[in-house]
């Protein structure tokens, strides 16, 4: 793994998709984590990760062989306009449209935005409203 800095304290501590052409999926994840600016972790032979997603080929060991698809997974933005760049990003590199960018009903302020991945995964983009926090994350350094 390239990457010696890790950021903890989120929700999710890891996710791994297993995904049909690892290609299609780098060049999609790479452009939206771009948006979002999360950092690529690290690359090899049948796999990829950034943060707390791993994503592989089926034949990668830690797969165990099945295809995850219709997966949901959301990510975090800092503002409205990184869930309409993240959209846009999405769709240009191989997304497909699940719901434009807007407010949902969720709760007050939540906005967000859906887009299937070259996959069929169920991936979304949100802001929740103006928020302080504590800490972006914690930071973990090796």
């Amino acid at each position: 793994m390239e990457t010696q800095e890790l950021h903890r304290g989120r929700l999710i501590d890891h996710i791994q998709l297993v995904v049909n052409d690892l290609a299609a999926s780098q060049a999609f994840y790479t452009a939206v984590f771009e948006v979002l600016k999360v950092p690529m972790g690290g690359t090899g032979e049948d796999y990829f990760w950034a943060d707390e997603l791993f994503v592989s080929t089926a034949d990668s060991e830690a797969a165990q062989g099945q295809l995850t698809g219709r997966l949901h997974l959301a990510f975090q933005s800092q503002d409205k306009a990184m869930v309409d760049a993240f959209y846009q990003a999405a769709l240009a590199h191989g997304g497909t449209d699940n719901g434009a960018p807007g407010e949902r009903r969720y709760h007050p302020g939540y906005y967000a935005c859906f887009v299937r991945d070259p996959d069929g995964n169920n991936i979304e983009a949100v802001f929740h409203g103006e928020a302080r926090r504590s800490a972006p994350s914690v930071k973990v350094t090796f």
